[in-house]
C-alpha cells in the first residue's frame, strides 16, 4: 500500500504537453489523487513556470513545438531548484535511442503512449515517494552506497591542489580494486583509461577546470588483470569565488553489458555470423560510398561476383558441418590474399579491396580503383587460381573452385544494385562456359535479351489465356497441431515448356510492370478461393498472399486490397499479406503509413523470409506488424547447426518481445520440428507435412484436416 502522506499530501505537479487532451486527461487523473496541478503547452514555457510555482514533480511529453522534453529536462537540470525534482518524460517513441536519450539528460522516469491511466497515478505516487526517499538517502552515505552498487555507479571527487581523488566504494568495485588498495592521484587514473581514450578523457578533464564546461562520455578502462571494461564518466568542476577550479566531482557508470549488446546488435545487422564478412546490406553501403568517391574523382569502380562451383552437391554430400568449414576457410583464404596481394597497388593510384559473403555460396569483391581491364583481369584471375588451390579440412583434402562475373562503374552500370545485378549475369555465363573461369559483363549477356523478350510476350499472354494458377501451401500451429493458414503460390504451366519456375518468370513479370496485373490477379484469385473453401462448410482459415515491391508501391494498393476483399465477400481478418525486409525498408515513413493504413482495413501483415535483409530495430517496431516468417535458410540446420538455433532462438526471442507470431518455413524433418517446438517457435509449413498443392487437392487436403463450420475439431496433423 502507499503511505497515506504520500496520498493525502497536496503535491505541486507541473504538467507539460502540446496536447490539450493529453493536459486535460492529465490534470483529471493526477487532482483524483490530490494534486495541486499546473500546466504548460511547451518546454520553454515550463522553465518560466518551474521557477515560479517549485514544482515537486514534472510530467512532460518529448514531442513538442519551441522547445522539446529532452532540452526542458536537460534545462530543469541545469537549474540548483531542479536537480532532484523527478522527472517523468511521456513518448510513444519507445525505441532504445530514445529511452536512452531521456536517460542521458537525467530524467527520473518514462512512461510510453497510449497512457495506462489507472496505472499513472499509483506510478505517480510511488515516483514522489522515491523523491522524498532519495532526499533521505544523502544523509546516509551507506543508503547512497547501496543504490549506486545497485545501479554500477560511483562517484568520485578529485581536489586539484592537493592531487587527491576520492573515490566511492562502487567505482573500486568497477576498476576491480579494492577501497585503498593502491593510491589514487590524477596519473593513475589516467593510467588506468585506454590509451585509445586517454587523450579524450583528459581533454574533457581539462576543459571542466579552464572553461567550467561539464562532460559526459563513454570510454574504456584497463582492469589490473589486462581486461577492458567500459565506462560513461560524467564531470563537472567546482570553481573558487575567484573563477578558480577547486576540485571535479562526478560519476563512473559500468556500461560494459551495454556496449557489448549494443556490438553484437551492429555485428549481427551488418555482418555475416559465418564467415564475419561484411553482409550484403553492408556490402551495398561500402560498394555505393565507393562509387560516390569515384564520381568524384572520376575512377572506375569493379564489382565481381563470385559463385562456388559445385557447393551445393558437395554441401549435400558431406553435411553442413564440412559445407560451413570449408566457407569458413574460403573467406580467410580471400581476406588473406586481399590483404597480401601487390597486385592492388600500381604505380597510377592505389586500390583497396572489400570482401563480402551475399549469402550462401555466394561472394562479393569490390575494387574502389583500377586502372584498365587488363590489369583488372589480371587480379581477378590471381583470385580464382588462389580459391582453386587444394583445401585440407581434418585430413582431407578439398579441391574448390568459383565462376566469377565482373561488372565495372561506370560503364557497366552507375549504382550497386546495377552493378551487382550485371556482375551475376556475368557470373552465370561464366558458369555455362563450363566454370572455374571469369566473364566480364556485356550487353550481349544481359539475361539473354532475346530469350527474356520471348519470355515477357508469352508471360503477357499467359495472363491473358489462364496458363498461371494458384497452388496452396498449409500453414499450422505447432501447439495444436491443426492447420490454421494458406500460403498462396503461383505457378504457370506453359503448353511448350511445361512449369515454368516462379524465380525464372517473376523477374521477368517485374522488369516488364507485368507483375501488377499479375500480383492483382494472385490477391483476387486468393482472396475467392479463400471464400469457397469457408462456402463449402469449412472452417474458416487464414490465407497469405506474397507481395512484390512494385505491386506495394503502386498509388492505389490500399484501395485495391480493400475492393478485392469486398468483392470477394473475404473478412478482411482471414487475409495476410506477405512483404520482404528490403520491400519494408525503403520510403520508411511511407511505408509505415501505408501499413498502418492496410492495418486500418483489418488484414494481418507479416515480414517473409526474416533475417536474410537488414531491418533497423528502431524501425522495426514501428511496423504494425503480426507476424515474422522465418527464412528457410536458418530452418534447414536448426536441429544440427548451434548458430542456426541462436539465430532462430534470437528472431523468435525478437517476435515475441514485439508480440508477433512466428512461422517457420522449409520444414521438412521431424528433428526440425522438434527444435522449433523447444525453442518456442508459433507455427510451421514446409514438405515435412505438405508441398505446396493444386486448388483441388488443397481442397480434399482441407476437407479431411479442418471440421466443418459447426463442428469439433477433427484431426491434428502432428
Amino acid at each position: 500500500m502507499l503511505d497515506q502522506d504520500i496520498t493525502l499530501q497536496r503535491h505541486v505537479v507541473l504538467v507539460v504537453d502540446d496536447d490539450p487532451a493529453q493536459r486535460l486527461m492529465l490534470d483529471e487523473t493526477l487532482t483524483q489523487i490530490n494534486m495541486n496541478v499546473h500546466q504548460a503547452v511547451n518546454g520553454a514555457e515550463a522553465l518560466i513556470l518551474f521557477k515560479q510555482i517549485k514544482p515537486d514533480l514534472v510530467i512532460m511529453d518529448i514531442k513538442m513545438p519551441v522547445m522539446d522534453g529532452f532540452e526542458a529536462c536537460e534545462k530543469i537540470r541545469q537549474m540548483s531548484e531542479g536537480k532532484d525534482i523527478p522527472v517523468m518524460l511521456i513518448t510513444g517513441l519507445d525505441d532504445h535511442e530514445s529511452i536512452m536519450r531521456a536517460f542521458e539528460v537525467d530524467a527520473t522516469d518514462f512512461i510510453t503512449k497510449p497512457v495506462n491511466w489507472p496505472i499513472l497515478n499509483h506510478r505517480i505516487l510511488y515516483l514522489l515517494k522515491a523523491s522524498q526517499t532519495l532526499l533521505a538517502l544523502r544523509d546516509s552515505e551507506s543508503r547512497l552506497s547501496q543504490a549506486q552498487r545497485i545501479s554500477r555507479l560511483g562517484n568520485w571527487e578529485w581536489q586539484i591542489k592537493k592531487n587527491k581523488f576520492y573515490w566511492s566504494d562502487q567505482v573500486y568495485q568497477i576498476f576491480n580494486l579494492r577501497p585503498g588498495q593502491v593510491k589514487i592521484d590524477f596519473l593513475e587514473f589516467s593510467s588506468m583509461c585506454h590509451p585509445q581514450d586517454r587523450d579524450r578523457v583528459r581533454q574533457a578533464m581539462n576543459n571542466a577546470m579552464t572553461h567550467g564546461e561539464p562532460y559526459k562520455l563513454d570510454h574504456r578502462i584497463f582492469l589490473p588483470d589486462g581486461s577492458v571494461r567500459s565506462i560513461h564518466t560524467q564531470g563537472e568542476a567546482v570553481m573558487s569565488p575567484e573563477g578558480e577550479p577547486v576540485s571535479l566531482q562526478g560519476t563512473i557508470q559500468d556500461i560494459s553489458e551495454r556496449k557489448q549488446a549494443e556490438e553484437r546488435i551492429h555485428q549481427l545487422a551488418f555482418f555475416d555470423v559465418l564467415t564475419g564478412l561484411p553482409n550484403r546490406e553492408h556490402f551495398k553501403q561500402i560498394a555505393q560510398e565507393a562509387i560516390d568517391s569515384a564520381a568524384d574523382k572520376e575512377n572506375q569502380v569493379a564489382l565481381m561476383y563470385l559463385d562456388l562451383d559445385e557447393f551445393k552437391r558437395l554441401n549435400d554430400t558431406l553435411g553442413h558441418d564440412i559445407g560451413d568449414v570449408l566457407l569458413k576457410v574460403i573467406s580467410r583464404t580471400l581476406s588473406q590474399y586481399l590483404r597480401t596481394s601487390d597486385t592492388l597497388v600500381r604505380e597510377e593510384r592505389a586500390s583497396s579491396s572489400t570482401l563480402s559473403r551475399l549469402g550462401d555460396d555466394e561472394f562479393a569483391i569490390l575494387l574502389d580503383s583500377f586502372r584498365d581491364k587488363q590489369q583488372l583481369e589480371k587480379f581477378a584471375q590471381c583470385v580464382l587460381e588462389r580459391l582453386g588451390q587444394t583445401m585440407v579440412i581434418e585430413g582431407q583434402e578439398y579441391f574448390i573452385t568459383a565462376s566469377m562475373g565482373i561488372a565495372t562503374y561506370p560503364e557497366d552500370g552507375e549504382n550497386v544494385e546495377t552493378l551487382l545485378k550485371h556482375a551475376d549475369i556475368a557470373m552465370v555465363q561464366a558458369k555455362k562456359e563450363g566454370k572455374n573461369r571469369l566473364e566480364f559483363y556485356t550487353s550481349r549477356l544481359n539475361k539473354n535479351s532475346k530469350e527474356r523478350l520471348g519470355l515477357r510476350s508469352k508471360l503477357r499472354s499467359a495472363l491473358e489465356k489462364d496458363e498461371l494458377m494458384l497452388y496452396y501451401q498449409p500453414q499450422l500451429s505447432i501447439a495444436s497441431g491443426m492447420v490454421v493458414g494458406m500460403e498462396a503460390l503461383i505457378r504457370w504451366r506453359d503448353p511448350d515448356r511445361g512449369m515454368i519456375p516462379p524465380g525464372e518468370f517473376i523477374p521477368v513479370a517485374e522488369e516488364s510492370g507485368l507483375i501488377m496485373p499479375i500480383g492483382d490477379w494472385v490477391l483476387r484469385t486468393a482472396c475467392e478461393q479463400a471464400v469457397k473453401w469457408q462456402q463449402a462448410g469449412m472452417a474458416p482459415i487464414k490465407m497469405s498472399v506474397n507481395l512484390s515491391s512494385y505491386q506495394f508501391r503502386q498509388q492505389r494498393f490500399i484501395h485495391m486490397v480493400e475492393a478485392t476483399l469486398d468483392d470477394a465477400g473475404l473478412d478482411s481478418q482471414y487475409l495476410e499479406l506477405e512483404m520482404t525486409e528490403s520491400m519494408i525498408m525503403q520510403q520508411v515513413e511511407k511505408t509505415i503509413a501505408d501499413l498502418n493504413d492496410l492495418k486500418s482495413l483489418g488484414v494481418s501483415l507479416s515480414i517473409d523470409d526474416f533475417g536474410t535483409g537488414y531491418s533497423s530495430m528502431s524501425y522495426l517496431k514501428r511496423f504494425p506488424l503480426d507476424t515474422l516468417k522465418i527464412d528457410r535458410s536458418f530452418v534447414k540446420d536448426v536441429d544440427e547447426n548451434q548458430t542456426d538455433a541462436e539465430i532462430v532462438n534470437a528472431i523468435i526471442a525478437l517476435a515475441s518481445s514485439l508480440q508477433l507470431v512466428t512461422i517457420a518455413e522449409g520444414v521438412e524433418q521431424e528433428a526440425q520440428l522438434n527444435c522449433l517446438r523447444d525453442l518456442g517457435c508459433d507455427m510451421v509449413q514446409g514438405y515435412h507435412f505438405s508441398h505446396p498443392l493444386p486448388v483441388d487437392e488443397a481442397e480434399s487436403y482441407l476437407a479431411e484436416m479442418l471440421p466443418k463450420a459447426t463442428e469439433p475439431v477433427r484431426k491434428k496433423v502432428f
